[in-house]
């Protein structure tokens, strides 16, 4: 199973091997800087919609799979 933290790890690992700022995520998707921190940090409470709109602008998709 894949925890927040995990998650956020793996958003920031492809962000920067993409070159992308926070900045430019968040204004291209209109959120703020600090919630792709947040994010990226496992802080805060970042809604699965947010979640995901960040996983797509980096090209990537959220999978579900059964927890073992």
């Amino acid at each position: 199973m894949m925890d927040y933290k995990t998650l956020g790890d793996e958003i920031l690992s492809i962000r920067r091997q993409k070159k992308i700022s926070q900045a430019l995520i968040a204004k291209d998707l209109g959120i703020t800087r600090i919630t792709i921190s947040a994010v990226e940090n496992a802080k805060g409470n970042v809604g699965i919609k947010t979640v995901m709109q960040i996983a797509d602008y980096l090209g990537q998709q959220l999978t579900l799979s059964q927890a073992s």
